[in-house]
This record gives structure tokens, C-alpha cells and sequence, in this order.
């Protein structure tokens, strides 16, 4: 796992940090349950093969903006952010997590 420390995040926004191909950026240090979040996205990306996870996760925030007709209620219902949430507090989840736990 790679943590990168910038300034400001490329795509804007109030997030802490963001999971590119299991790499961390953030904008400020990072709590151990943050990183646990960010590795249960890193093993859902590799589960999809990285470039299917953002098309997925892409498609599945659209559909939910149009739903909620609200940003940040769509971002908590993706499926992979409700796993990534539900779960951050458990540090040892992703050593008993199963295969596509976000379906």
C-alpha cells in the first residue's frame, strides 16, 4: 500500500483521500480506520480487475444521483462505499472478508 500526502484533491470535493489503482492520496494523515477503508477499496478494485471497479462505481453513483437527486446521499449508497463504511472499524475484516461482499 502506497499513501501519497497532496495539496488538493484532482477531481475537488471535501474527501479525505482517494483510492486510484490502490494507491492513497490524501489531503491530511490518515486514521487507521481511513486506511481500512481505503484497503477494503483497494481488494473490491482488485476483485473487479481495477478498470471495471471505476466504471461500476461511476455508472452506479449516475444512477444514484438521479435517484436521490442528491451527490453525497448517492456517494453513501454506492454499493462499495456502504461496504467500505459498514466495515472501516473492523481492522481485521479483510482477513475474513469474502469475495464480492458488496453485491
Amino acid at each position: 500500500m502506497m499513501i501519497i500526502r497532496i495539496k488538493k484533491h484532482p477531481f475537488g470535493g471535501d474527501f479525505t483521500a482517494i483510492n486510484l489503482f490502490g494507491i492513497i492520496f490524501t489531503t491530511e494523515t490518515l486514521s487507521k480506520y481511513d486506511i481500512n477503508h481505503e484497503l477494503i477499496h483497494t481488494a473490491q478494485q482488485r476483485e473487479l480487475l481495477f478498470i471495471p471497479f471505476y466504471i461500476w462505481y461511476v455508472i452506479e453513483w449516475n444512477v444514484l444521483c438521479f435517484k436521490y437527486r442528491n451527490m453525497l446521499t448517492a456517494y453513501f449508497n454506492i454499493r462499495f462505499e456502504k461496504e467500505a463504511y459498514n466495515h472501516q472499524n473492523d481492522l481485521n475484516y479483510l482477513e475474513t472478508r469474502r469475495h464480492y461482499r458488496y453485491k
